[in-house]
């Protein structure tokens, strides 16, 4: 079974194309026009083990929401094409995963169950790096699991750095996301009670 897909999205405030390998090996091209959120791209797919060519042209000059946000649309419909029926799947990411960034901790629950639903705990986390913020984060998300189709639980667990609490974000993210997608030798069919997801 292949689980790759292609996704492509023109508007008139940005223009993005996504290529996607569930099963790769954490290759990436990515350009966005936003170096840190290229950086957290290249992060989520190095440890989520995805395979992510994305390009992406948008007006960064008024401000980075439409890409962030267009950018979350379109590798959430990828990763929701890839994953097709969704049969054998884990679905659930652990449960929960936790992963650290020095001083900071992430903790990130995913349950790929077809039910869009995001909630985003960061606390009161203000700061800024190369006025890419928090808030950017949380459209990227929320974008990403409305058209996935998944339930998203993020949570920063404590943090100094701005930088190392973003970054904590994303690995935690990227793991928890591999660990769902992940197909189980032991479960038949798609992995609910309705026979759906």
């Amino acid at each position: 079974m292949t689980r790759k897909s292609a996704f492509k999205r023109i508007t008139k405030e940005t223009n993005i194309s996504v290529s996607l390998n569930i099963d790769g090996s954490g290759k990436s091209a990515i350009k966005t026009g936003i170096p840190f959120f290229d950086h957290m791209l290249e992060l989520f797919a190095k440890h989520g083990v995805f395979d992510i060519k994305l390009a992406a042209r948008g007006d960064v000059e008024v401000d980075y929401h439409h890409t962030v946000e267009d950018v979350g649309i379109c590798l959430g419909e990828a990763f929701k094409k890839a994953l097709g029926k969704k049969i054998g799947i884990e679905r659930f990411g652990d449960f929960k995963a936790r992963v650290p960034m020095d001083e900071a901790l992430a903790e990130v629950s995913i349950d790929i169950s077809g039910r869009p639903h995001l909630t985003y705990n960061v606390g009161s986390v203000k700061s800024d790096v190369e006025g890419f913020s928090f808030e950017l984060i949380e459209e990227f998300l929320n974008a990403f699991a409305l058209h996935a189709g998944i339930t998203l639980h993020v949570d920063l667990i404590r943090g100094k750095n701005s930088h190392h609490m973003k970054e904590a974000i994303f690995k935690t993210f990227a793991v928890a996301l591999s660990r769902a997608c992940q197909i189980s030798p032991r479960k038949k069919g798609v992995p609910s009670t309705k026979g759906k997801l």
